[in-house]
């Protein structure tokens, strides 16, 4: 067998080798990246290659093979880079749009299984029940594990009025929960507000999209004309980012004037930048520039920015932002922390891929990677804790980048604990901006000048007062 393997494998090196130029060799030295090929690799994966074609039970299309290829080696980096084939890159581009079919679900990976990372507010999967941090371990019929994140989101998209069935871990839970979800067109409102009481606005933002700042600046219009406003409320909890100059735009609302709102740090040049409050950095094309249309008292009013574990990536830009130029007080839970950056590098035939190319930082130079942003009162869900008791955070990621800044452990909220769990369990999720949001009602506190309900230390890293949590140990 290895006499007949060896030619093969010396003629399926020529073919990989003229492959990989047309899949974008030539693009990484248009960039001035000096850099030999590693031929020892190659060869062992020509080998690997000519192996399936010749030996492997079906015949294996050449595309295929290395469609995979590339997809494995791009996974494999960190949780949050991808390979996308045509349907895939198609899929981001719609979805930045705010409208797409599914069921309303924020995925990623974790050990060769699909994890939830965040459901849509007002879609088929939150109104299930779908909770952050399950486990999707099966889609219909088909085993969830080791399957490509694209292909799991196929699966789940699909024409509206038609159902599908997922199976579900639940850290807690001692069996898996079945849940049939019926698709829907999925039209993300990324912005929802009220008065919460004569004075007291709150506004809520879902996701960064496109038409997010443009949003916002016409909901606090329409709070504008309800009455003074003396406190504002800007809820991003379970808001697990978008786009970057979204968040740029969000800020900008209500800071000073070209105030840094964001630093990025990578290896390349254009990976290295400052975003600021102003209309170059936030605005897309020769608009208006959409913040001219805010009263001005938004620059001035005090301000509270509401964040839990699932508040992730442009979320935790705009509450960091905040936070360090004194402009509000964040209140909640540690966030996800997700501060890498991740660009799309269009291939050919349509495709793309999603790299990690830099890293987040704070005005004040905090990295958000794999720690996210420390509120300054700790405040969970209910007086006796989180109803998601289990919230899988960034640091909780196999293979997740890590912060270059605080080699510490990361913070992470109190531990579960076993009676408060109990008393919980079967506590219907909170509905954000009811009477029954205690953390609104701890926010709206802080506003009027009264205590904020902090939560109870259960071990070392809960905080001890409304400051940084003490740090945690090892685990």
């Amino acid at each position: 067998m290895n006499t007949k393997f060896k030619p093969l494998a010396l003629v399926t090196a020529g073919a990989v080798a003229g492959i990989l130029v047309s899949l974008g060799i030539t693009a990484v030295a248009q960039r001035d990246v000096r850099t030999s090929l590693p031929l020892e690799e190659l060869r062992q994966f020509s080998d690997v290659f000519g192996a399936i074609k010749a030996f492997y039970v079906e015949p294996v299309e050449d595309r295929k093979l290395i469609q995979e290829a590339i997809s494995g080696m791009v996974t494999g980096l960190d949780p949050h880079s991808s390979f996308l084939d045509a349907d895939a890159f198609r899929e981001l581009q719609v979805g930045t749009q705010g409208e797409f079919g599914g069921l309303g679900i924020e995925v990623g990976t974790e050990d060769g299984f699909v994890k939830v990372v965040s459901p849509i507010e007002d879609t088929p999967a939150f109104r299930a029940g779908v909770k952050a941090g399950d486990l999707i371990i099966r889609i219909d019929d088909r085993p969830t594990k080791g399957m490509p994140l694209n292909d799991a989101v196929k699966l789940m998209r699909g024409k509206p009025k038609s159902t599908v069935t997922l199976t579900l871990s639940r850290k807690g839970e001692p069996r898996p929960i079945v849940v049939q979800l019926t698709r829907d067109v999925i039209r993300v409102q990324s912005v929802r507000s009220r008065v919460i009481e004569p004075g007291f606005g709150w506004v809520r933002l879902t996701q960064f999209q496109e038409l997010t700042v443009e949003n916002m600046v016409r909901h606090i219009g329409q709070l504008d004309k309800q009455g003074p406003i003396k406190g504002l409320v800007l809820d991003l909890r379970n808001d697990p980012g978008g786009l970057l100059h979204g968040a740029v735009g969000v800020s900008a609302a209500f800071l000073p004037p070209r105030a840094l709102v964001v630093s990025t740090d990578g290896r390349t040049e254009d990976a290295r930048r400052k975003y600021i409050a102003s209309p170059e950095d936030y605005m897309r094309g020769g608009r208006e520039d959409l913040l001219g249309r805010l009263p001005a008292w938004v620059k001035t009013v005090p301000m509270v920015v509401l964040v839990n574990a699932g508040s992730a990536s442009a979320s935790e830009i705009v509450a960091g932002a905040l936070q360090d130029h004194k402009r509000a007080v964040v209140i909640g839970t540690q966030t996800f922390g997700k501060g890498s950056v991740q660009s799309i590098l269009p291939l050919a035939n349509n495709t793309a891929i999603k790299l990690t190319t830099a890293r987040y930082y704070t005005p004040a130079g905090r990295s958000i990677q794999a720690k996210g942003i420390t509120p300054d009162f700790l405040v969970e869900e209910t007086p006796e804790g989180d109803i998601t008791q289990f919230r899988v955070r960034e640091a909780d990621l196999t293979r997740h980048l890590s912060n270059d800044r605080d080699r510490n452990s990361p913070a992470r909220g109190p531990a579960p604990d076993a009676q408060v769990n109990e008393r919980l369990r079967d506590r219907k999720p909170v509905e954000f901006g009811s009477p029954d949001d205690y953390q609104l009602q701890q926010a709206l506190n802080h506003l009027r000048g009264q205590p904020v309900q902090i939560a109870k230390p259960r071990d070392p890293v809960a905080a001890a007062d409304g400051g940084e949590p003490a740090k945690a140990g090892s685990r």
